[in-house]
């Protein structure tokens, strides 16, 4: 990357800024992969010059980037850095903008422009800046990242994508889930169809059901207001869950191209079998950890889920009659994101075994965080037994293959990804509509008087027994096949 590059920040002044972007973007210079000459221009309401904003950025970097740097390096980065104050619906400040990026760049410029705001500033911000040409340009290039939410129902979804389609080219807007990111969820379409050994068994033949569990140690925190009008089937499942669903259901790209990619995962989300009002009760679960109402911003009797977990199927020819378990929560036992493939047992028993012996499934897990790696379950025989047998795991670690340093922040990579054009891992307009329209029907039944109650469940464990239920009644139980009790059965009523 030669080329000039501005990139602006709406909403510089906050937290994402702090923890996430600013790491990633001084990383990206380090490894020297943002363009030689560029510059970082933060946009926000508070009243900050160039060193205020140098400066709470150097605390930023301090707190929180996860890697080794020198003051050298801080020092030649900051230079980089920009500040303008100004009103997110204030044209006269948007002119502003434009006349600083004129001086500051000097000359002709690609620019990315981040939206880091809340999400009722997406609109009006991307509105202005197409009033005023900032982001039509037919010889450079002009490109808009928008973080989540993607509207917060169908409806409002549709809405944000027309009006950003009104002032972009869908080919400049990137819609960001950090979750997609991440390098053991990339990793999945390399070990699916970079490996000849499980690509034949990836289908309702050999596969029993898929697990795919996001589970949190912390509470709500200092997110509770916001939280509360949102819950956990917003906050996870429309989206970071919705999407690792895809990764792990669509077929095989004609090749790695984004378009071919993001083509293969809509059609994994147009073939989720929808759920009708009368069937949700009886495949869902939502929760809510004792003592949510207790923190400020909460209300005294809210029935804001922190627990959800779904029975989904997907009507296609590999996956029909594969169930997919999803579950997320908060203040569960401990922090963990993982996807569990549970294979069929053998058809037949040609081994001695008693008679009450029960042949355990070969599991294949993949742990996204926080030990990322792989884990495959399989049955080996006893020594000095005639036939007894025990499940033994193989095991992949990150860490130990490439290092405790190898695996990059989820928004290192998708700001450079960004930066080039490259949409494989962002949303389409189209699938995060997809995606509201199945969970739509499932919030409005949880909130009609025949959907089902709320249950609580205890901080520190596995979430409410009735999810435990959601899969005994199919004869399954929930598994863990990271951590401490990789491949072990987890029931919640007992653990």
């Amino acid at each position: 990357m030669t080329e000039t590059t501005s990139i602006i920040i709406f909403g510089a002044s906050g937290d994402l800024t702090h923890r996430k972007l600013l790491p990633a973007l001084f990383n990206l210079f380090r490894k020297k992969r943002i363009p030689g000459k560029f510059q970082i221009l933060g946009f926000a309401t508070r009243a900050w010059d160039d060193d205020q904003f140098r400066l709470e950025m150097e605390a930023a970097a301090t707190k929180f980037c996860s890697y080794d740097y020198s003051y050298d390096e801080w020092l030649e980065f900051s230079q980089h850095l920009y500040y303008l104050s100004g009103n997110f619906t204030n044209r006269d400040d948007f002119q502003a903008l434009a006349a600083r990026l004129e001086n500051l760049e000097d000359g002709p410029a690609d620019r990315m422009f981040y939206l880091a705001t809340a999400p009722r500033f997406f609109l009006p911000i991307v509105q202005t800046l197409g009033q005023l040409g900032l982001v039509h340009d037919r010889e450079r290039k002009r490109r808009v990242v928008v973080e989540k939410p993607i509207g917060t129902d169908l409806a409002s979804a549709q809405a944000l994508n027309q009006g950003l389609n009104q002032v972009l080219q869908e080919e400049q807007i990137f819609r960001i889930d950090h979750y997609l990111g991440k390098e053991s969820v990339q990793n999945l379409l390399v070990f699916r169809f970079a490996n000849a050994i499980f690509e034949p068994i990836w289908n309702r033949n050999y596969i029993d059901h898929v697990q795919i569990t996001v589970a949190e140690e912390v509470g709500v925190g200092h997110r509770a207001g916001y939280y509360d009008s949102v819950g956990v089937l917003r906050d996870m499942f429309q989206n970071h869950i919705l999407q690792l669903v895809a990764l792990v259901a669509m077929e095989p790209p004609a090749n790695f191209d984004a378009d071919a990619i993001r083509d293969e995962k809509l059609k994994v989300l147009r073939s989720i079998r929808p759920i009708t009002p009368d069937k949700v009760a009886s495949v869902s679960v939502r929760g809510q950890y004792r003592g949510y109402c207790e923190y400020p911003g909460v209300a005294p009797r809210s029935q804001t889920e922190t627990f959800a977990a779904l029975r989904l199927n997907i009507d296609n020819w590999r996956w029909q009659d594969v169930p997919f378990y999803l579950r997320s929560g908060k203040k569960l036992a401990e922090k963990c994101t993982e996807i569990a493939i549970q294979f069929k047992c053998p058809p037949i028993r040609m081994f001695p075994l008693p008679k009450d012996f029960e042949m355990t499934a070969n599991i294949l897990g993949m742990c996204i965080q926080p030990d990322e790696g792989i884990h495959l379950k399989f049955e080996a025989k006893v020594p000095d037994t005639a036939a007894e047998t025990r499940s033994v795991d193989m095991e992949f670690h990150y860490r130990d293959s490439f290092g405790e340093t190898s695996i990059p922040e989820a928004y290192e990579r998708l700001c450079l990804d960004a930066l080039q054009g490259d949409a494989t891992l962002f949303t389409r307009a189209g699938a995060a509509e997809l995606s509201w329209k199945y969970i739509d029907p499932i919030l409005a039944a949880w909130k009609s008087p025949d959907g089902p109650p709320l249950t609580s469940y205890e901080p520190g464990s596995w979430g409410p027994e009735e999810a435990h239920d959601l899969l005994a009644k199919d004869h399954r139980w929930w598994i863990r096949t990271c951590g401490e009790n990789n491949g072990q059965i987890i029931d919640p009523v007992y653990n």
